[in-house]
């Protein structure tokens, strides 16, 4: 089993920066993808960036130029840099993360980090 902890939430104004963390605990051998999602109020939860297991990096195109994913050498942290927050990214924000074992698929989450971002 993975545990995952996110942490770096909170209120900031339109225009500034926020840095979430994301640490992986229990068995944490073979872990694949990293990511961030996000769900604001009355949305549906929505892909934010991953981090692939060869290192690669996606964004979602309302983020893109403006976030940056990023993970430590250990592949169990990851990193969401926040910059130029605006009121729409408003969200909690929940860490995800992919492991792989004989081919099979599993998705853990974290509880979640609330980022407001509010004059």
């Amino acid at each position: 089993q993975v545990q995952l902890v996110e942490s770096g939430g909170g209120l900031v104004q339109p225009g500034g920066s926020l840095r979430l963390a994301c640490v992986a605990s229990g068995t944490i051998f073979s872990i694949f993808d990293m990511a961030w999602y996000r769900q604001g109020p009355g949305k549906q939860r929505e892909l934010v960036a991953v981090s692939t297991g060869r290192g690669g990096t996606n964004y979602a195109d309302s983020v893109r130029g403006r976030f940056t994913i990023s993970r430590d050498k250990t592949r169990t942290k990851v990193y969401l840099q926040m910059n130029n927050l605006k009121p729409e990214d408003t969200a909690v924000y929940y860490c995800n993360a992919v492991r792989v074992l004989d081919g099979t698929k599993r998705d853990y989450w974290g509880e979640g980090t609330q980022v407001t971002v509010s004059s």
